[in-house]
This record gives structure tokens, sequence and C-alpha cells, in this order.
């Protein structure tokens, strides 16, 4: 989460959570469903290939530890994404059988705040309930079609620009393996094609996480089911295998975004937040459109893959951003833009190499090459080296970067991973960032430190881990007259026990940010999980923070409802609490509650603004209903 967008971290989560739901029939499995597990590299995925092509069917889950490149935390990952089904007889299903035989799925959420905002009474538009309704069919891997709707809370619901009701709906459908044609999506859907210097609107991970996952496959196309309003693409995508090996994506896309315009009327900025609780927040909703077509080429053989991609974008306006500030001098200007990349990337027992290189109209260069090695069966060690020309841009890119942008930017990361045993695991890196043009909060060129180590042990029913993390990043002094450190550390312990019915976890985070003034933060915390009978689940947490201020914040996970991903930050003094009940009445019904409740020591008020709350405390209940048909 530190090293994340919570948005990239949300779109994960709804991954894992619709594989969770649908999980991946390794015995009838292709290449591209293993690949949409997101945590195998691709070494990992070519070995469950070959695998499955020497020994097929798999009998038990346990035959993972012949893969030697599965680790033991991998295998037990896999045990929640994957099943074991029987051989099925190849071609596409009988539309009667999938109609027949499809699985319906009805889920709907609300989140209820038990105290009152500033803007409940005066500037939202709608009430202070937020809820959505999601309905899901499926067809095992080949057919799946949903239509979604949410709302924010503060935002009206059938009226004030609403008049459908849902403040944002997503809706699709996806059909798989119909011969050559490998996927289609009509609707709203996501694209990622190579490392994202040119196309990703789905997730990107962190640092750390990139630690383990370096090299990892190109991702395609897949449906936008999750809440998310924004970096969705709509229209039509497919897939189709041209001969064995070379597979062409094409995808085309009209959609209506939120902008924030200048006085003659054209763009300032895009506007990312799907919020449209004002008037205000309501004028930008869907004031500019914008038409994207693209293509993306692979070709794959044995553990080598090369592929290019080119796509082309036209916005209803001009975008014009306020270069008065020197760091947004070589932001995307205009209304035509087009970018082209070629990628590769080739996978061995022991080698792991990718890369991708785009340009497009700002004329300029975007680079990106990684490196795996096994040293030994304990030891992997991983490079990485980007150079991001600061006059590079692409309206659809999110890569490996520190700065958060494909701009800007040049830097290597070098790590390591040790696990002499499935009980013990240690891993590390080391980022080097430059930003030769002047970034926000940083008037001259700059550089970044950044590092980290990590250890877990697991011994009998008992757990450990213990983290360290340091980011040092130069910015403007107080006059902006030259640079200066600002260095921030955190770690964090924890110590977790499984007693079969009930496990705990005593957790204790530390945070320190050193620039203008000195911020020291601590929490301390513990969860309690407990399951009294096989149908019903219970989670209770508490957690004691105090931090001098807003850069010593400390983050912390929290068990929520489905789709919904929990990472809070807390700064002050307080006492955060919560208890998370899940009740699963039969195979078709589930009910989740969450009741939550932060009580700060050091305030009156909580937020500013129309977010602005008259009391000390907050409390939320989270509801969420399962029907299954």
């Amino acid at each position: 989460m530190e090293d994340s967008e919570e948005a990239s971290w949300q779109e994960i989560y709804d991954l894992l959570c619709e594989l969770e739901q649908h999980p991946v029939d390794l015995n009838t499995a292709t290449r591209e469903d293993i690949e949409t597990i997101p945590f195998l590299t691709e070494r990992q995925v070519m070995d469950i290939c070959e695998y499955l092509y020497k020994y097929a069917p798999m009998k038990t889950l346990g035959e993972l530890a012949m893969i030697e490149s599965l680790d033991y935390y991998r295998r037990e990952l896999l045990r929640h994404f994957v099943v074991l089904g029987e051989v099925e007889s190849a071609g596409f299903p009988k539309p009667g059988n999938i109609m027949k035989y499809g699985g319906h799925e009805v889920l709907a959420t609300a989140k209820v705040p038990f105290y009152k905002r500033r803007g409940d009474d005066n500037g939202y538009l709608g009430s202070p309930y937020g809820h959505s309704i999601k309905y899901t069919f499926s067809y095992g891997q080949y057919v799946k079609a949903g239509l979604l709707g949410t709302q924010d809370a503060g935002e009206p619901f059938l009226a004030k620009g609403n008049s459908l009701g849902y403040d944002f709906y997503s809706y699709y459908i996806q059909l798989r393996k119909m011969g050559r044609l490998k996927s289609l999506v009509i609707g709203r859907y996501k694209a990622r094609f190579g490392m994202g210097l040119v196309m990703n609107n789905d997730f990107m991970l962190g640092k750390s996480v990139s630690l383990q996952q370096l090299g990892s496959r190109a991702y395609n196309i897949r449906a936008h089911s999750s809440r998310m309003e924004t970096g969705y693409l709509q229209g039509v995508a497919a897939t189709v295998g041209l001969v064995k090996g070379l597979d062409a994506t094409a995808f085309a896309s009209f959609k209506y975004i939120d902008a924030t315009l200048n006085k003659d009327s054209t763009i300032a900025t895009i506007v990312g937040s799907g919020y449209h609780r004002t008037t205000k927040e309501m004028e930008k909703k869907n004031n500019s459109s914008v038409f994207t077509a693209g293509l993306n080429l692979s070709y794959h053989k044995a553990g080598w893959r090369i592929g290019a991609t080119g796509i082309f974008s036209h916005l209803s306006r001009d975008i014009r951003p306020n270069v008065t500030s020197v760091f947004r001098r070589f932001y995307a200007a205009g209304n035509n833009f087009w970018n082209v990349s070629i990628n590769y990337a080739y996978a061995s027992h022991r080698w792991q190499l990718s890369g991708e290189t785009a340009t497009g109209d700002c004329g300029a260069m975007a680079t990106i090459n990684t490196a795996s090695y096994r040293l030994t069966g304990d030891v992997d060690i991983v490079a990485l080296q980007r150079f991001y020309s600061k006059k590079y841009y692409s309206l659809y890119s999110a890569g490996f970067s520190d700065g958060g942008k494909v701009q800007n930017e040049s830097g290597v990361y070098m790590g390591v991973n040790w696990h002499p045993s499935a009980n013990f695991r240690l891993n590390g890196y080391f980022d080097l960032a430059y930003f030769p043009w002047p970034k926000f909060q940083s008037s001259f060129a700059s550089h970044s430190y950044d590092a980290f180590v990590q250890t877990s042990y697991i011994r009998g029913r008992w757990d450990f881990l213990a983290r360290y993390r340091m980011k040092i990043k130069e910015k403007d002094n107080q006059k902006k007259t030259a640079l200066t450190n600002r260095v921030e550390q955190r770690g964090r312990v924890a110590v977790g026990y499984d007693g079969g019915m009930w496990a705990s976890k005593t957790q204790a985070d530390v945070s320190h940010v050193s620039y203008k003034d000195n911020d020291f933060g601590w929490m301390l915390g513990e969860t309690v999980t407990m399951k009294p009978l096989q149908w019903l689940s219970l989670v209770g947490n508490v957690a004691y923070f105090n931090t001098d201020g807003f850069d010593s914040r400390i983050y912390v996970y929290e068990k929520g409802p489905l789709y919904s991903f929990n990472f809070p930050s807390f700064y002050g003094e307080g006492i955060r609490y919560s208890l998370f009940v899940r009740a699963d009445f039969s195979k078709n019904l589930m009910l989740i509650a969450k009741f939550a409740t932060t009580n700060y020591f050091d305030r009156n008020t909580i937020g500013t603004g129309l977010r602005k709350i008259n009391r000390s405390s907050m409390t939320d209940l989270d509801l969420q209903l399962r029907l299954k048909l």
C-alpha cells in the first residue's frame, strides 16, 4: 500500500475476488487462463503448462510441489484460486447448456455512517449512504456477463443529473475459447500490453510486490467488473489466434470523461476521482469524450514472446495544461495522440527477461528492461532499468516508476529473494531514480532513493514478520532556492498464531519522516479471527495509534466486504476497533456485516470542508448480501 496507489490495489483485489469466486480449472486451462492469475511469473506459468502437458490431468493440488519454480507461498496461494475438475470435451458449449447450467449471482452492498458530515446538510446533492448492486452471469471459463450500479456517499440517486438511478454503471459480456476467437469483450473492459508503457489501464504492482513479480507476462483484455469509475475502455475488444503462437488483439472505445475546463472550454485536467457529490463535481461529469482504437500483435514460442502495440486517441476537446508551472511543461497537449511500442520476454528455468520500448506523437522515447536470474534453488536476483524521457507521454500508460508516471524518470532497481526453506524467506531491494526535469515540490532536477527489506518465518502454528523501508526524496526547501532531503522510514513487526478454529495476530508499526519537521508515529494492534461454527466467521480488530502528523500516518489492512479493499490510514492519537462477521447460511446465501469505529483523543472535529464531522469519533456499518442461483 505504501508504494502503489489505492486504485491500483483495488483493481488487484477485485481480480483476486473474481478468481476466488470463479477459480481456474487447471485440468482444462489454457496458457491464457493460467496467465490471468496475477501473482505468477512468466517462468511459473511456463512450468505449470509444461507439467500439465506431460502429466495432466492433475489428481491433487499437492502435485504443485513437483513444479520447482513454485515456492511454498505461491503454492498455498494457488489453492484459493484453482481447482481440479474433470477433463471436458473441447469446444465452446452450446447456447442451451449455457443458459441452463450458467450461474447467476447478485451482490448488494451498503455503507451506513453513524455521523453527519458538513456536506450532508448543505453541499452534497445526495444522501450520506453509499450503496451498490452487482449482477453476474457466468458459465465456467467460457461466458461472463454482468451489470453493476454504484453510488458514492453524497451522490444523488434518481435525481439531479442521475435520472437513471446510480451515478455509475458498468456492463459487459465476455466470451472465451471460441476456437480462433480466444476472447471477446463487449461493453466496458480493461487492456494491458507489454509492460504498460503504451497501454495499461489495469493494475500496476508496487515495488515490494514487483520484487516477486518482475518479468511477468503481458495481460491482454478483461471485463471491467469493479466499482472503479475511471480507467476503463468502453466498446469492443477481441483477441484472435491467427496462426499457432501468433495472436492479434484489436480494440475500439468511445466514452465520456470528466474534466476540469479552462475558460476557453479546453481541458485543463482530466478528472479521475469519480465523485459527483456537489454541483461543481456534477458540472464536470461527462463534459468531454475520447475515442480510442488500438492493435496488439503477440507471438510466443517456447520461452520467447515478442509483441508490438499501436494506439490512437482523439478527444472532443483540446488538452491545454497550465504550463506556467514548470513541471507541467511537457504534459500531454492537443486532442490527437498516438503511441507505438515493441515488447519482448524470455523465460527459462533460470533466466527471465522482459522489456518494452515506446514512442509516440511526443517524439520522445520510453524504455524499460528487466532481468531475473535463479542463482540457486533458494536465491533469485532481479534487476530493472528504465528510462522515461521528460517529453514522453501516453494517455493510458502505467508502468514501473518511482514518481508515479511514465515520464521524466530514469532509474535502476536491484532486488534479491532468498527462501532456503518453506518456513523462511528474506527479500529486499534498492531503487535509485533520477528526475531530470522539475517535479511537483521539486523545482530542480532531483533524485530519490528507496530501500526495503523483509523477512518472514513460520514455526509450527506461529508465524513472524519483520519489515523496514527507507525512502529519501529531494524536495524544495522552504524558500524554494535549493533541494533538501525528505527522509521517510517505516517499520513493522508482526506475530501470528493459528489455533485452528481461531487465530490471532499482534502487529506493531512505526514511522518517522524528516523534512521540514520531524514527525514520528506508531501503532499497536491486535486481530483475532474465529470460526465458532462452520457457517460463521468472526474477525475482531483493535489498535491504538499515536503520530505527530499526517506525514507519519500509519496504514493497516482490515478485513472487509467482498470486492472492497480496506487499507485505511490513521494519524493523530486515537483508537480503532472493528468487528467483521460473515455468515454463509448456505452455498447460495451469504451475509457480511462490518462495524468499525475510530475514536480520536486529540481533536473535537474530524476532517475539513464538506467532509467535516463535528465530533471526535466516527462509526460506520458495512453490509453485504450475496445470492447465488
